[in-house]
């Protein structure tokens, strides 16, 4: 359930809005104890949030300050089972989020400078499953975060534009730290972990320039750095710069079309290992995120108009990353793109339009047994399609009905080939996903509309990861639950418009 309302007038406005949802049910979890088990978690929860603000406006500026709040609370605390001690599952805990933001705009002649800050804090109460060996019985974790953005956009001239922006972002974990032993399958270790909290900082700068060359041909081009620094990772610090250029051409009144390169490379800090939060990773590893990764793309659009009644557009794009100085993990990946839309005005009270793309991502992927040197790779073959059509025909019953369509069809497709001393194949896996609906939209009044739709909805899907019922031995499932379903829904709602 939820309200609000907003209210302006003059130079000031203000608004709130409050929602509040309660949710009950079971759904799926599972535990690692003395052995697998999966089972329906019980859920009783409620989530809060509140949104309210003012704003001032001028002739030339504008001013708005704002908070938004969300609380949650989990009716839930823990889950006891017969076989084990009390408190053995912690549900998810208690927990809240607030933020108070301030923003701006300000335009004088030709230049335009916006900025906007933020200031928030997140706070989780829990209390932990009482285990012997641990130090503490409940943790607080609490995060502070900052945000600020700034930018400005200026017209040197009739022809050239030059714009730029940073944006600064702080997130400071200062929750609580201890020791724990690590916890395996039917032991303990024995050994102690120690989870650290990690601080993340990123900043970006943003350099860009439009220049309009002649009527309807104008070249962008812009520089763009990020910086991020990490506490206690493998790699505490990264950059990545970017370079890209941009035509566009709208010289022509049947079509437009656009252009894009890019170049961008990441590098960064010495890649080490952290001792305490990855413990016995090969020192060879590379997470893709911060790995060093070089990135060439092109995209191109184009947009036509063949008749009056049809619009058409066609987006494309190839990008590879390189990730050469990786020995075990993602080693590189190339990427194919293109997507198509149809816009149809059949008549007055006819319309259309038929949608369809495809993506391909190829990338291999080294690992080591021996922890020194790469002995096996993988290939990966990934596939997506998506396509779509719709209809809707208006003008019925003096006006006040619509009636419509629509379809969607998706598919994916992953393939995995392992290679090392003997090859094999990983297993494949595929989705399938049929959307349908039909709707009428009857307008009672310029104030009053109803409309009542249904959708049906078919997927299906193959994963040679899943396992059957008592495929391994100590394993306590919920039965056979694999995603292949038909589903139904029909829904009425009702607009009313205030005067």
């Amino acid at each position: 359930v939820g309200f609000g309302f907003e209210y302006n007038h003059d130079i000031y406005g203000a608004f709130v809005k409050y929602s509040q949802e309660d949710k009950t049910g079971t759904q799926s979890s599972s535990l690692v104890a003395s052995n697998l088990m999966n089972f329906g978690l019980p859920i009783d929860s409620r989530t809060q949030q509140v949104n309210a603000g003012v704003n001032l406006s001028g002739d030339n500026w504008t001013t708005q300050l704002s908070y938004l709040g969300s609380y949650y609370e989990n009716n839930i605390n823990n889950i006891s089972f017969n076989s084990y001690s009390d408190n053995a599952l912690v549900t998810t805990p208690d927990n809240q989020a607030q933020q108070v933001a301030l923003s701006g705009q300000y335009q004088f002649d030709r230049t335009i400078m916006s900025g906007r800050v933020v200031a928030g804090r997140m706070e989780q109460n829990i209390d932990f499953v009482n285990v012997s060996g641990v130090p503490i019985q409940s943790w607080d974790g609490d995060i502070e975060t900052f945000d600020s953005h700034f930018a400005m956009t200026s017209m040197l001239t009739n022809r050239l534009r030059l714009g730029g922006s940073i944006n600064y972002s702080n997130r400071d974990n200062q929750s609580p730290t201890a020791q724990f032993l690590r916890y395996r399958v039917n032991n303990f270790t024995g050994a102690l972990n120690q989870r650290l909290p990690q601080d993340i900082t990123k900043t970006t700068y943003k350099i860009n320039s439009s220049y309009h060359i002649a009527s309807g041909y104008r070249l962008l081009a812009g520089v763009d750095r990020k910086e991020v620094e990490r506490s206690n990772s493998d790699r505490e610090k990264t950059h990545d710069d970017s370079v890209w250029m941009k035509l566009n051409v709208n010289a022509f009144d049947s079509f437009n079309a656009k252009v894009k390169l890019q170049h961008a490379n990441r590098s960064g800090s010495k890649y080490q290992a952290y001792q305490y939060t990855l413990p016995g990773n090969n020192p060879l590893l590379r997470k893709y995120y911060l790995a060093d990764r070089s990135r060439n793309a092109v995209e191109f659009t184009l947009g036509q108009a063949p008749a009056s009644w049809v619009n058409m557009d066609l987006s494309t794009r190839y990008a590879k990353d390189d990730y050469s100085h990786t020995q075990i993990g993602l080693k590189d990946s190339i990427e194919y793109a293109y997507n198509m839309n149809i816009n149809l005005d059949l008549s007055k009270h006819i319309n259309g339009y038929v949608s369809g793309g495809q993506q391909w991502i190829y990338s291999n992927q080294g690992g080591s047994q021996s922890f020194t040197t790469m002995d096996w790779k993988t290939h990966t073959e990934d596939q997506f399609i998506n396509a779509g059509a719709g209809v809707s025909y208006s003008g019925l019953m003096q006006d006040k009905l619509t009636l419509g369509l629509d379809y969607l069809f998706s598919h994916s497709n992953s393939d995995v080939d392992v290679i090392s001393y003997t090859p094999q194949t990983a297993g494949d896996y595929y989705s399938d996903t049929h959307n349908a609906s039909a709707y009428a939209n009857y307008t009672i009044s310029p104030q009053m509309a109803v409309k009542l739709t249904y959708r049906y909805e078919r997927y299906v899907d193959t994963d040679s990861a899943q396992v059957g019922i008592n495929d391994i031995a100590g394993m306590t499932t919920l039965g056979d639950i694999n995603h292949n379903y038909n589903a139904h829904q029909v829904m009425v709602s009702f607009n009313y418009k205030l005067r």
